[in-house]
């Protein structure tokens, strides 16, 4: 499986928690304001991103969550603000429960290329329609990733965060970890 296409399954299905004062009200920001918007699970890294160099206006993911062995439709809509040109990279952190998997920098210009872009991104509206097949040999177990894009200069992209449960099934549809 391509690298790519495991870092969208993974990014695919977003499980994060709050944490709360005894009178109820939160210590931390709700998740509500880091979810990506649409039907989906992902969330954004941080709260401020009005420096942002895209504006991720929906996602559409089915099967959400993201399931081994079946397709996965991800649909997304955005605006870019800036063109983005060839150099800009992707700080990619991939985990298995607490083991690392991934820590890398990768070309971002090489990997937009698995959902039928190519740099330069020019500014403007942007749409994505991919299907990514999931195998169903995926271990069991959970993966978080984190995928923080910037342009040859540094500047801010955007931040994603995911992270996904793949079990596998019993007798009765339930999924077991």
């Amino acid at each position: 499986m391509r690298l790519s296409a495991l870092v969208v399954a993974l990014a695919a299905s977003v499980n994060a928690r709050s944490i709360f004062r005894p009178d109820g009200q939160s210590l931390a920001r709700r998740d509500d304001d880091l979810a990506v918007p649409g039907q989906n699970p992902l969330k954004f890294c941080e709260a401020d991103r009005g420096n942002d160099l895209i504006t991720i206006e929906e996602v559409v993911l089915t099967p959400n969550p993201p399931e081994a062995g079946t397709t996965l439709l991800i649909e997304a809509t955005g605006l870019v603000k800036e063109t983005i040109t060839q150099g800009a990279y992707v700080k990619l952190d991939v985990r298995y429960g607490y083991i690392r998997l991934i820590n890398t920098e990768a070309d971002l210009c090489d990997e937009i290329k698995n959902v039928d872009l190519e740099c330069p991104i020019e500014k403007g509206q942007i749409s994505i329609t991919k299907t990514v097949d999931l195998p169903k040999e995926i271990p069991p177990g959970k993966y978080t990733v984190q995928a923080d894009v910037f342009t040859k200069d540094g500047d801010h992209i955007t931040c994603l965060t995911a992270t996904v449960f793949f079990g596998k099934k019993t007798l009765g549809g339930v999924f077991d970890l």
